[in-house]
């Protein structure tokens, strides 16, 4: 079996491209072939994308409406962020969710254009022989924000709660160990003071496979194309199994999951940052400019992913 620095070492050793044939996968209850390497995508596919997973929308957000949405939370953003360092209070973020659910993107447009000096992302890459040895949640740990300072995580601890128990990176025990010890690990979080957020960011398959299809034909983005995303394609029902077990074990009072609903990136974009502006009792904060959850999209923890599942 492999360990979970091997895990790690296997992300991160991402190729530019991927040779694969095509696959059998069962995709809502049906069996198909789909095969990533032809450069048109599935009728399947393409049709289903959107409203895969029960997708409440019928269409993305328009354009305009969206970058006009956006620039009133970014603008919201930058208060924020003012606020903090006036106060010294501290923010986390974790972003979670399968391959192409769009965390990149949604860090993304959150940092734009805040303070890039009292703000971060953390994206570790394999751990350094001194990390391998450490205490688990250790590397992780050096990354906290000090005072003032906003940190998001794209990917995090919660690793080892979906692709190292699917993959066979760690054992039963490691992964049972994890899922008792993490609710109190994050309790110490949220007792210092730390203002801590947690995302799950959900597609449904279609529009999964459909993500991987853009990424693996595009010269842009190819080089994200992996051995592991093939893996994920194939391996569906376990990791909505380790989903659902991690978002049941780890929801807590004091570190809830936030669950977007995300076959639309630029809706669920919005909503993840919307979520942290209503949450947040910062100086000047303009409520009509922030606007209200939409609660078809976002919601909390096992009782809001069993609603959309």
């Amino acid at each position: 079996m492999k360990n979970a620095e091997d895990a790690s070492e296997e992300i991160a050793s991402r190729e530019n491209t991927v040779s694969v044939g095509p696959l059998k996968l069962k995709v809502d209850g049906k069996e198909r072939v789909f095969d990533i390497n032809d450069p048109k995508l599935p009728d399947w596919v393409d049709k289903k994308a959107l409203e895969s997973g029960g997708y409440p929308y019928d269409d993305k957000m328009p354009v305009k409406e969206y970058e006009e949405t956006l620039q009133r939370l970014q603008i919201e953003l930058v208060k924020l962020i003012g606020w903090m360092q006036t106060t010294g209070t501290r923010v986390m973020a974790l972003f979670e969710g399968r391959d192409a659910a769009g965390k990149g993107g949604t860090i993304k447009v959150l940092h734009e254009y805040i303070n890039p000096r009292t703000t971060h992302n953390v994206a570790l890459t394999k751990p350094t022989e001194t990390e391998r040895g450490q205490w688990y949640y250790q590397r992780y740990v050096a990354h906290f924000p000090s005072a003032g300072e906003f940190v998001t995580f794209d990917r995090s601890w919660y690793n080892r709660a979906g692709v190292e128990p699917v993959m066979g990176f760690c054992t039963p025990k490691q992964h049972e160990h994890f899922l008792e010890d993490t609710p109190r690990f994050e309790k110490q979080i949220v007792g210092d003071g730390i203002r801590f957020f947690k995302f799950w960011l959900n597609i449904g398959q279609e529009m999964q496979l459909k993500r991987f299809h853009e990424r693996r034909h595009s010269p842009l983005t190819n080089w994200k194309f992996s051995p592991m995303d093939v893996e994920g394609m194939t391996r569906w029902d376990a990791y909505t199994k380790a989903r659902d077990q991690m978002i049941d074990r780890t929801h807590t009072e004091h570190a809830p999951w936030t669950i977007v609903r995300a076959n639309d990136k630029r809706r669920s974009r919005l909503e993840a940052i919307r979520h942290i502006l209503l949450s947040l009792p910062y100086d000047n904060r303009d409520l009509d400019a922030v606007g209200k959850r939409d609660e078809k999209l976002v919601g909390e923890g096992p009782k809001f992913l069993k609603k959309i599942s």
